[in-house]
């Protein structure tokens, strides 16, 4: 007969008469804890019994401690691992998603082989900025709600219909109206509809999965810095993918240009398969800890007298819910019905945070637009950056029209590339950005998280208004060096872009086009900087809870502006073509040249950007601005 120890310590766990082999209690072949004890006698083994026990039992307890410690060790690597992993692939759809700023490499193309109008060239670049700027709104609120992988997702299919699309409009030849047999107009400008949202989609998918997963640390500038500079890099290495790999030589002249249907068959399906990836890698790490401090920060702060969520169901926020540990044995009927119970009580939790969730993201949206403050950034945000997509549009025109027509004499002499300045571009932009991102974080004032909750009954507001203790120490973090407002740093960029406008709009670079650089750098690098610390300032002013959202608020307002200057371009380079004059003169491939064909929309938007800096000075500066609400920017 076998002498395995089968004896067992405590109650059963069950209500069954069965007896119950608990994990601890049995030992694989009989083995008993102490092999020697059979050799002793019955006290000796009653001894070693009970030390046995007691080892059994603080060994099990150290394992379990051990084990909760790797547990949470694990959980903390798997959500550092997956923001970091976020971030990565995010930095990657920016890096496709800013294809329409190549737009400059192929549109003189369409004027030369699709035979389009200057006007017709523009109303496509118009189409594709409105479709890619009206949206934003609605996918930063879908963003918001669902998380930022269905937007990337939307958008890589947006993207690869819209340039197949197009790829096929180009290949088709002239449209009818021009005397071919091509494609109608009409759809050329149907394919950039897709584009343009597809654009802002995947950009706002990015970028607002940097601003949670990193909008609360130290380095909040540079993570919202280095996606959108990685947008406005795009620009740069698509068209010299285009021009220097899907080039095709013209039989004409010899001169390689890019293959307008190769080109957009590549983008295509490179940003489909970016979007696709995308839906799986973006994902937001610790959003619950987010709205629960933000909705506890918002009752606190004064602004809520009575709020609707806060008298519905006052006991919303359930009792935690554990797991019952149940080995191989059955479960009685009280422990199937207490797990019934905890079921329905984490349901009741997901949907009591999901409320949570959509009442905050509601509050917050209100008390943003009831924000003046945000209306004259919004307003400054609209008359710089339409200047600068119009600039970037017409690049490739503006080029042309500082050069004499081809019959005249000077005709010979080289002219700069198109490809080159949308390069430049889109390098002194990138650096505009990571420069202002990351100056930002060092040298701007320190801000106070959920500063904008500080409502007129808050304790916070209160506080401010005490008398400082002289006699209480400041700490290290309260000393602070030298420091510099991000308005400061968007004004002197904005400014610099506005010193390339007036350069270009004296005229002093008309049959200089080898300077054109000087333009480029200086508009790309204040275009650059007002895209990159714009959105900042709106998660630094009013929270990241909401940013999708909010920043796709003021994102439309380029969609308007780059509308009415790329309206205003067209239309004077259309009166100037018509003249014949010494300095507007209409030449035999249809192009207008000379300084009369640009010089009068340059100045005016010289005038638009510095009327742009008095308006953020107003929102910072002046009455009932951020300074004197004690908001730090």
């Amino acid at each position: 007969m076998s002498s395995r120890p089968t004896s067992r310590r405590g109650p059963p766990a069950n209500d069954s008469d069965e007896p119950h082999i608990g994990k601890l209690d049995y030992h694989p072949g009989g083995r008993p804890l102490q092999p020697h004890d059979h050799h002793h006698g019955p006290r000796d083994a009653s001894a070693a019994s009970r030390r046995s026990e007691e080892h059994s039992y603080a060994g099990s307890f150290f394992e379990d401690v051990a084990e909760g410690i790797a547990a949470q060790q694990r959980q903390r690597l798997s959500r550092a691992a997956t923001r970091y992993l976020s971030f990565i692939w995010a930095l990657i759809n920016c890096l496709g998603a800013g294809s329409l700023t190549a737009y400059s490499l192929y549109a003189p193309l369409f004027q030369t082989k699709l035979h389009y109008t200057q006007l017709q060239v523009n109303g496509i670049s118009i189409t594709a900025e409105l479709a890619m700027y009206l949206p934003v709104p609605l996918f930063g609120w879908l963003c918001d709600r669902t998380g930022p992988g269905l937007p990337s997702l939307l958008a890589g299919c947006l993207f690869g219909v819209g340039y197949i699309l197009a790829a096929f409009a180009y290949k088709s030849g002239p449209p009818p109206s021009s005397g071919g047999d091509g494609w109608p107009y009409w759809a050329m400008v149907l394919s950039f509809i897709p584009i343009g949202c597809a654009t802002s989609c995947m950009y706002l998918s990015a970028v607002t999965t940097c601003a949670k997963n990193f909008g609360r640390g130290k380095y909040k500038g540079l993570a919202l810095a280095l996606p959108i500079a990685c947008f406005g890099l795009s620009g740069m290495w698509e068209s010299q993918v285009g021009s220097n790999l899907l080039y095709e030589t013209n039989p004409y002249d010899g001169k390689t240009e890019v293959d307008v249907h190769r080109f957009f068959l590549f983008l295509g399906c490179l940003l489909l398969a970016s979007g696709v990836v995308g839906f799986f890698a973006l994902r937001i790490v610790g959003e619950e800890e987010l709205i629960d401090e933000a909705v506890d920060e918002l009752e606190r702060s004064g602004l809520l007298d009575e709020s609707e969520f806060f008298q519905q169901n006052g006991n919303g926020s359930q009792s935690g819910y554990g797991t019952v540990s149940t080995g191989e044995r059955r479960l009685s009927a009280e422990e199937v019905d207490n797990l019934h119970k905890q079921a329905e009580e984490h349901k009741a939790r997901l949907q009591e945070q999901e409320r949570k969730k959509a009442w905050l993201l509601n509050e917050e949206t209100k008390l943003f637009l009831s924000d003046h403050t945000m209306w004259w950034l919004a307003a400054g945000f609209f008359l710089v950056t339409g200047p600068g997509e119009a600039f970037i549009n017409n690049l490739g025109t503006i080029i042309g029209t500082l050069y004499p027509p081809p019959t005249s004499d000077d005709s010979n002499q080289p002219m700069t590339s198109a490809t080159t300045h949308v390069s430049i571009v889109a390098i002194t932009s990138t650096l505009a950005r990571i420069l202002t991102g990351t100056l930002t974080d060092l040298l701007a004032p320190t801000s106070v998280p959920h500063q904008h909750r500080r409502g007129p009954k808050s304790l916070a507001n209160s506080v401010t208004s005490l008398p400082p203790d002289i006699n209480q120490p400041v700490s290290q973090s309260q000393k602070r060096h030298f420091t510099l407002s991000r308005i400061t740093f968007l004004i002197a960029f904005t400014l610099l872009m506005s010193i390339g406008q007036v350069l270009l709009a004296t005229g002093m670079l008309q049959g200089h086009g080898n300077y054109f650089w000087l333009v480029s750098a200086s508009i790309g690098a204040g275009y650059g900087a007002a895209f990159s610390l714009t959105p900042i300032i709106i998660s630094v002013v009013w929270g990241v809870e909401n940013f999708g959202t909010h920043w796709g608020i003021v994102a439309t307002a380029p969609a308007v502006g780059a509308t009415v200057w790329g309206l205003v371009y067209s239309g004077v380079y259309q009166w100037a073509a018509g003249r014949t004059t010494e300095v507007g003169v209409l030449g035999e491939d249809g192009l207008c040249h000379g300084s009369l064909c640009y010089a009068p929309t340059f100045w005016a938007m010289a005038v638009s950007v510095w009327v742009a800096c008095g308006l953020w000075m107003w929102a910072w500066k002046g009455p009932g601005g951020w300074t004197r609400r004690g908001v730090a920017v």
